[in-house]
């Protein structure tokens, strides 16, 4: 450790604030992605180094009891605010007062000076955070995951812009915060350039990725649990499904290399593994009928969002996996794929360029053209030899990465925050 993680204090309790989506729900589906396995793998590795962690986030459901101990050191607290169901990320901004109140009123219930600080993820959380932070008198340590000026400035055709409310609500987090996370140095970057933040205030601190559970195995097995054959070549795209992750380009890739290798169509697969996801989600039937219409259907294979163990046996099948996204702060998924192993073929884009290493773990692509997508993944899939290469390469890539060295981050940027 270093020098201010030895010396500094270190926090006993912490609030953690997820507004809009639990940590309790599956990865993949609806809202749920990198930021909820950020948000839960954290916090039981900080529960481990002896801080307390209480997880507020709103209850989205009748059946979800106000408290559960999720691990030694680890409470997720469901908080009332508007409907349990049918409520849109983009109404969230009108519950942020309930929310509000009721981490108050949860707080209000434990001895003064419960809570050392407070650590909120997305800027939603950063609104609730920035008001109970000043009533406590303790610092607000934020995280943003995504940021809608960044998103703004490389939208998906048809997508549609996040909106003023949200930007500016950004702008105020990061004026009230007194440490903000980025996962890398690109996002430290934007948070300066589009947001003026101070860059003394900002701690660069790489997510990271379950490495006993995300390792390399056997694809003739993984492919049998999937029921893929044992000489197919198999391209996938997992993630949450919405214009932003852009799915279609592996889609429309997978198109162009059947053009290059026509006798690769009895073996190609082009695997998609997720659930629609916001208000531009893209559904199954679209994506049935865009591989209808590339004349890929019997290539296209569907997976609905699985567990962790189950999502292993996804990337270990899989020669390639894709990560052809508008905008991505850091990209989980290629990080999970290359500690399994497996090549990433990732647009340039954000926190990619640091969870892919270019021409060694894989490959980074500078545009959404299909055309230059399926030349280059077909170039992997036609080398044996340099795609073995780069698999082992991924997996040593990936070990980089590990959430023990993201939790000692986030210590620091704690204590940086308590001084």
């Amino acid at each position: 450790m270093s020098e201010l993680t030895t010396a500094a204090r270190l926090p006993k309790r912490i609030a953690v604030v997820s507004v809009h989506t639990s940590p309790l729900d599956q990865p993949g589906k609806g809202d749920a992605g990198g930021l909820n396995v950020y948000v839960m793998e954290t916090a039981k590795r900080l529960a481990s180094r002896g801080i307390e962690v209480d997880l507020f986030t709103r209850r989205t459901t009748s059946s979800q009891s106000s408290q559960l101990e999720i691990a030694d050191g680890v409470k997720i607290h469901h908080l009332e605010a508007g409907p349990f169901e049918k409520i849109k990320k983009e109404d969230l901004p009108g519950q942020l007062c309930a929310v509000t109140a009721g981490l108050m009123r949860a707080e209000a219930a434990k001895p003064v000076g419960w809570y050392d600080l407070i650590h909120s993820h997305y800027w939603l959380s950063g609104h609730v955070g920035w008001v109970v932070a000043e009533r406590w008198g303790v610092p607000l340590v934020h995280t943003m995951h995504t940021m809608a000026a960044v998103k703004n400035a490389s939208l998906a055709e048809g997508d549609s812009p996040e909106p003023n409310l949200r930007l500016f609500g950004e702008e105020q987090v990061v004026t009230a915060a007194k440490r903000l996370i980025a996962n890398t140095n690109d996002e430290a970057n934007q948070l300066t350039d589009y947001y003026g933040a101070d860059p003394a205030t900002i701690d660069v601190v790489h997510p990271g990725v379950d490495l006993d559970v995300f390792s390399p195995g056997c694809k003739r097995t993984a492919r049998e649990k999937l029921g893929l054959a044992p000489d197919s070549l198999v391209v996938g795209f997992i993630g949450r499904l919405q214009m932003l992750k852009s799915p279609e380009t592996t889609l429309k890739a997978a198109a162009e290399i059947l053009k290059l290798h026509p006798e690769w169509r009895s073996r190609l697969k082009v695997l998609v593994c997720g659930d629609e996801s916001g208000t531009h989600g893209v559904t199954q039937q679209v994506l049935h009928d865009l591989a209808n219409g590339l004349d890929i259907s019997d290539n296209f294979v569907y997976l609905p969002p699985s567990t962790r163990e189950r999502l292993r046996d996804v990337y270990r099948a899989c020669d390639i996996v894709t990560v052809p996204s508008y905008s991505e702060s850091f990209g989980l998924v290629a990080l999970e794929a290359q500690a399994c192993g497996t090549p990433v073929v990732a647009r340039n884009v954000g926190g990619l360029n640091t969870a892919v290493a270019n021409g060694v773990s894989g490959l980074l692509i500078d545009s959404h053209n299909p055309s230059v997508w399926g030349r280059e993944i077909a170039r992997l899939l036609s080398d044996d030899a340099m795609r073995t290469d780069m698999g082992n390469k991924a997996r040593r890539h990936a070990e980089q990465f590990s959430w023990s060295n993201t939790v000692t981050g986030l210590i620091e940027s704690y204590q940086k925050a308590l001084k």
